[in-house]
């Protein structure tokens, strides 16, 4: 299976480790973000693309993608609302799925905090994500993902931290926070708070191979499924009608 990376930073290099130690898998090659628009229209033959670049190459990817069918990974963060209605689109040219995390840890937490937000109606829900010091967006996108699983309809206010005077914290609030510094890879913890009591669901990743790991997984089923848009819950849970 011939596998093209988009974007070759600590993630790009992750991957093209464990690309190149798989027997079953082949680095078809990068695409540099760098000088992405001059690569239009290169034509490389793989049987899936893996996208951990930047928004910047969205366009790109629209054009390559809906030209070539080709099956698409992407976990590309900093995404807007617009940018990954557009990545939903792309599933009517080729197999697509979006995750802003490959963890499958991550994923089963999505999943328990989506119920317990269901079954904790009127508790207060904060979330809190910490992130080496060189990230460049926040809140992180996996933040987003567990703030979307929590708040499915978006009724609640988001509040990205709080300072001074702002007053008794609001019933329809949703707290989101972010932390940066050193190396981390990754941590997130969804709190649920109600009347004397507290219930957390924290997941930590200690290297970002388990991202790269997950994203391969996904290449592997997503190249052999039909063209649609899928989540990496349907890759790994089956995709719910």
């Amino acid at each position: 299976m011939k596998l093209l990376l988009v974007g070759h930073g600590r993630m790009g290099q992750m991957l093209e480790e464990l690309i190149t130690s798989a027997e079953d898998l082949d680095l078809a090659g990068f695409v540099d973000t760098a000088t992405i628009s001059s690569l239009g229209e290169t034509e490389r033959k793989a049987d899936a693309v893996i996208d951990f670049s930047a928004p910047s190459a969205l366009p790109w990817l629209l054009e390559y993608i809906n030209r070539t069918g080709t099956a698409l990974v992407s976990g590309t963060t900093g995404y807007s609302r617009e940018d990954l209605d557009t990545i939903r689109g792309l599933g009517s040219a080729a197999p697509v799925v979006y995750s802003a995390n490959y963890s499958v840890g991550v994923a089963v937490m999505k999943r328990l905090a989506a119920q317990m937000a269901e079954a904790l109606p009127g508790f207060d829900i904060e979330i809190v994500e910490t992130h080496h010091n060189r990230k460049a967006d926040a809140p992180s996108g996996t933040a987003k993902l567990l703030a979307d699983a929590v708040d499915p309809q978006q009724a609640l206010t988001k509040v990205y931290g709080r300072q001074g005077i702002c007053g008794p914290r609001g019933k329809n609030e949703l707290g989101i926070h972010s932390i940066r510094g050193g190396t981390v890879a990754g941590e997130h913890t969804v709190s649920f708070f109600g009347e004397d009591e507290v219930l957390s669901l924290s997941h930590s990743a200690a290297s970002r191979r388990i991202f790269a790991s997950g994203a391969i997984r996904a290449a592997r089923a997503i190249a052999a499924l039909p063209a649609g848009f899928y989540t990496l819950e349907d890759i790994l849970f089956g995709k719910e009608s």
